[in-house]
């Protein structure tokens, strides 16, 4: 057990470490939403593990210590393997609208990157198995290892890059496999195989074929085919990898919105990319502003023309070209909020003399802060906020975005953004246009939520929104537009051929003038949400543009399952591009992990001899797959949830999964202490567990709006204790339920061990993606209360199992 324990403590922690690594690497190489595959797929391996060892039970038995020594090795190998070779098959997510070869290619990438995690399971459903006795402690030890290996893959990333990180994780479950090996009969022959893998590692591996291999369809790609483009500086950490791009041939031009009316020539820029896409750009500025006057005709300046002077708060400062807008424009000061550091940087120091020590002028300050935590912390009131372009065109349009949670255009966050505007001041939103309008609607419709949840009566006053060729411009003012305001709007958009879209008193003689559409789309759309019959019109709306809020923060959700067959008639003939397909392969990673399971876990689970009444072998079965969901389904919504507090989704994912594990596993070495303590009362000690997660989410459900408002203004460190403290009690709750079945059939039917490990594991695999598309339907609360049902339900059948002795 000296050994075990330590062993199994590693392996969970390079599995959990690699998935982490796995969802980073997967956010560059391909999108963001590749994260809930990943964990989906990581559940099925601990799930086809119970059916392998149910299978060969007899065998492993036996050779308990060999067996776990080789599982442990071939995980740290194929940790390699996999991650190099699930890059290398042919699945472009973009053409899955028309190609049905790309839904094999996403199958092959399920299943490539499911073997490591077969072989981690395999080791804990081992420990299990063969050390039943044992069971609390190791479950400890497992999930104490998962919340180590999720802290260790953040510190990495800070100081590796992600193929680097790698090869620090996949030592861990190389030196579990030497533990184990030494006391195992087939120690010479793994001795062997750990020193030809050691002297590989030392050896090195090519870098060349661990690097990441980024979609030809991201940004970073397509700006390297530029004849004599170069990167020029990478930087990684776990908020992202910024890669610098110059292009001294065919200059870069970055100018969102942009008039084709313009006399004005953007000066040179830098392109810089956060994971590989999301582009913002750096412009040379040498202190002489004639050479920025193009920034006067973007939609983004139409704020500038209504006021004079004004004290700016810039979002999502990015590059900087939002704080040149205000600067050019004559701004009083301008406070510029930027959560990632290393983009600061690399304004600041790396290409400041480039970039004119922008950062650096006196009317100039920067904040290292997330854009909802500086605002909630913000006692001040400006004239002007400013939210720009925070993603790409290409990105926005090709509805990769869609199950991305995005915090900063909710209602409850442009509520927070009136606060702090200045009486007379404004709010101003520019987005990419899409035709039909979906991104621009949907935030006019969130917008309205928000001033009407503030007491305005006629939100239409305060409104006002035009549009180029390729952006849109929102202005919410603290106050209703005066008529001098609405002529600066028209001659604004008049003389740079811009369109207005709403003002208040518009007329059909104001809209469509310039970039002409066959239906002025945004015009009739914000008219129709401002009217009375604004529901109606939500509802019969092709895309989804029901306002967005932190309960389901999913901005750029758009799809609708009435449209679906329309839109997809159309996907060969141009139509494509209005399909959401970020929902669609979560649909398909649904599918996939249903029968995944169904072939891997169940099926050949089925073939295994069964020594208990079926009647109970139901109940068990039935309670194991309950624990499955509603475990999941908890930390899958609390994951999403503390994406707005942390800031970052892998913050969120690291600090809830390994606060959740952790004191789960602290929750299941006691769970038998706590059992003991239930006999006296007869109280079943599943239902007091159950009755402890139902009252402490109910009780999170109410407070945690109130302490993310109040905290999510602090440092990293500060929030991150703050989200474990809240996590723990939960999590410690939720570790008892699932030891103390496995203690109960270890004693009665230690047979269906394994039946129990696979059934829990196939529920995992399946409601890791069901809770995300859940949510994304009817929001977080009610997949925390369905949770809660589903623990209700599982205690009532654990009442009902034989008290066995």
């Amino acid at each position: 057990m000296r050994r075990l324990f330590p062993a199994v403590l590693l392996v969970s922690a390079g599995a959990i470490g690699y998935e982490l690594l796995l969802m980073r690497a997967l956010s560059i190489v391909q999108w963001h939403h590749f994260a809930y595959m990943i964990i989906s797929l990581a559940l099925l391996g601990y799930g086809a593990s119970g059916t392998f060892i149910a299978l060969f039970k007899s065998q492993l038995e036996t050779r308990f210590e060999a067996a776990f020594s080789t599982n442990a090795l071939l995980l740290s190998i194929s940790m390699v393997l996999c991650f190099a070779l699930g890059q290398r098959v042919p699945f472009n997510a973009l053409e899955i609208v028309w190609d049905s070869r790309q839904f094999i290619y996403l199958s092959l990438i399920y299943l490539v990157f499911f073997v490591p995690f077969f072989f981690a399971a395999c080791c804990i459903g081992l420990a299990f198995t063969c050390r039943r006795m044992d069971i609390g402690r190791i479950y400890f030890f497992d999930l104490l290892g998962a919340g180590l290996g999720a802290m260790l893959v953040i510190v990495s990333l800070f100081v590796l890059v992600p193929q680097n990180a790698l090869l620090m994780l996949m030592t861990l479950p190389l030196i579990a496999s030497l533990l184990m090996g030494i006391p195992s009969t087939a120690r010479k022959s793994l001795m062997l195989a750990q020193v030809v893998w050691l002297a590989l590692l030392i050896g090195g591996i090519p870098q060349n074929q661990l690097g990441l291999r980024i979609s030809d369809y991201k940004g970073l790609s397509q700006a390297l085919q530029v004849i004599d483009s170069r990167v020029l500086n990478v930087a990684s950490s776990p908020l992202g990898l910024i890669t610098v791009v110059d292009s001294p041939t065919v200059p870069v031009r970055h100018a969102p919105g942009l008039s084709f009316a313009t006399r004005h020539i953007p000066p040179p820029q830098l392109a810089v990319f956060t994971d590989a896409d999301g582009m913002s750009a750096i412009t040379r500025f040498d202190g002489n502003f004639e050479s920025l006057a193009y920034l006067g005709d973007i939609t983004a300046a139409l704020p500038y023309a209504l006021l004079d002077e004004p004290e700016v708060l810039v979002l999502g400062a990015g590059g900087g070209g939002d704080v040149l807008l205000a600067l050019y424009h004559g701004a009083k000061s301008v406070d510029a909020v930027e959560l990632n550091p290393q983009m600061i940087e690399l304004v600041r120091q790396t290409y400041a003399e480039f970039a004119g020590f922008v950062y650096d002028d006196p009317h100039v300050t920067v904040h290292t802060r997330e854009a909802r935590g500086f605002v909630a912390q913000s006692n001040a009131q400006y004239d002007l906020v400013h939210i720009g372009l925070l993603d790409s065109f290409g990105a926005s349009g090709a509805g990769v975005q869609s199950l991305n949670e995005s915090y900063i255009y909710t209602v409850e966050a442009i509520s927070d953004y009136l606060r702090i505007t200045a009486p007379g001041g404004v709010l101003a939103i520019t987005r990419w246009l899409k035709l039909p309008p979906r991104d621009s609607l949907k935030l006019v419709a969130t917008v309205i939520d928000a001033l009407k949840l503030t007491g305005i009566s006629d939100p239409g006053k305060q409104l006002a929104l035009i549009r180029s060729w390729n952006t849109s411009t929102l202005l919410v003012k603290n106050g209703a537009f005066t008529t001098e305001d609405v002529d600066s709007m028209r001659e604004f958009a008049r003389s740079r051929s811009f369109d207005t879209a709403w003002f208040p008193g518009i007329q059909a003689s104001d809209v469509n003038r310039f970039n002409r559409l066959d239906i002025p789309y945004l015009h009739e759309g914000t008219t129709a949400l401002l009217g009375e019959q604004a529901a109606d019109y939500i509802e019969q709306y092709k895309f989804y543009i029901e306002p967005a809020t932190d309960n389901r923060p999913y901005y750029f959700h758009f799809f609708k399952w009435a449209t679906l067959p329309e839109v997809f008639a159309l996907r060969k003939m141009g139509g494509a591009g209005l399909i959401e397909w970020g929902y669609l392969v979560l649909i398909a990673t649904l599918l996939q992990a249903i029968i995944a399971g169904l072939v891997l876990i169940l099926l050949p689970l089925s073939r295994v001899s069964r020594n208990w009444p079926a009647r109970t072998g139901l109940r068990m079965g039935t309670y194991f797959l309950l624990l499955g969901f509603g475990f999941l389904f908890i930390e899958m919504a609390f994951i999403q949830k503390f994406i707005l507090f942390l800031s970052h989704p892998l913050y969120s994912v690291a600090v809830v999964l390994s606060g959740f594990l952790i004191f789960a596993g602290l929750g299941s070495a006691w769970s038998q202490r706590f059992a003991q303590l239930c006999k006296p009362s007869g109280r079943s000690p599943v239902a007091m567990a159950a009755g402890s997660i139902a009252l402490l989410a109910l009780l999170y459900l109410l407070l945690l709006p109130f302490v993310f408002q109040r905290f999510i203004g602090n440092v990293d460190l500060v929030k991150i204790v703050i989200s474990i403290s809240l996590i723990a009690p939960l999590a410690f709750a939720m570790g008892m339920p699932f030891p103390l079945g496995l203690k109960r059939v270890a004693e009665a039917a230690p047979d269906f061990i394994p039946w129990a490990w696979g059934i829990n594991g196939y529920a995992s695999v399946i409601s890791a993606v069901l809770a995300t598309l859940l949510a994304i339907e009817f929001g977080f609360t009610f997949v925390i209360i369905l949770a809660l049902f589903i623990y209700a339900v599982a205690a009532a059948i654990f009442s009902l199992l034989p008290a066995w002795q």
